[in-house]
């Protein structure tokens, strides 16, 4: 899912940077108001941690790549669509700038999908589905899974605004492969966020519905 430099016109490439750069600045007003002493350890190891799995890549057709993302899990682990966003564009810059794992043109668009969509698509979804069914760990999983294959999605169709290949096939390929790759992420979520609220109930935000 890191799109690599050359992949999107630089025209394009732009405007996905405006508009992550617009969540940028967002992200790190939420860090300065909620992070405290006792988040920014957790912060940490869960920028480490979306490092280490989103380092397995496995390709998909067309010249992209398939893989967890961790979205979802930072926002709801920390509370916040725009935890993922921050956590997300500390982890995208390492890897693109030191690794050559996505372009720096792109990174905008990649920062927009995984930290971006996928937190909020993770977040509101967890939080929706746990009010509504008040099972915590099915809407974990559904929250995960929804992130990865909508962030796949997105991928998907910028590459077909940038002509890099048609849309059908490009959904059906990120799709599939995503909607795979999602189940894993789900049941990591599933188990990091029980073990986390176990282990640390004071740190994390979960619905009411659950937790109270």
């Amino acid at each position: 899912m890191h799109i690599p430099d050359a992949f999107i016109p630089l025209s394009q490439g732009a405007v996905y940077w405006i508009v992550a750069l617009i969540f940028i600045a967002l992200s790190l007003r939420w860090a300065k108001k909620e992070m405290s002493e006792e988040k920014i350890p957790l912060v940490a190891v869960l920028a480490a941690g979306i490092f280490a799995i989103q380092a397995f890549n496995l390709p998909v057709a067309m010249g992209t790549s398939g893989h967890l993302v961790g979205g979802a899990l930072a926002a709801i682990i920390l509370g916040s669509p725009f935890a993922a966003v921050f956590i997300l564009t500390l982890v995208l810059v390492i890897q693109g700038i030191l690794f050559g794992d996505g372009g720096i043109t792109t990174m905008g668009a990649n920062i927009v999908n995984m930290g971006v969509i996928g937190g909020f698509v993770g977040y509101y979804t967890f939080h929706g589905l746990t009010i509504a069914t008040k099972n915590q760990n099915a809407s974990l999983f559904i929250a995960a899974w929804l992130a990865c294959v909508v962030s796949a999605l997105a991928c998907a169709i910028e590459m077909y605004l940038a002509g890099t290949f048609p849309l059908v096939p490009g959904l059906v390929a990120m799709g599939l492969y995503h909607a795979a790759i999602g189940v894993i992420e789900g049941g990591i979520t599933v188990f990091a966020v029980n073990l986390i609220a176990t282990a640390r109930p004071d740190i994390i935000v979960l619905p009411r519905a659950v937790s109270a």
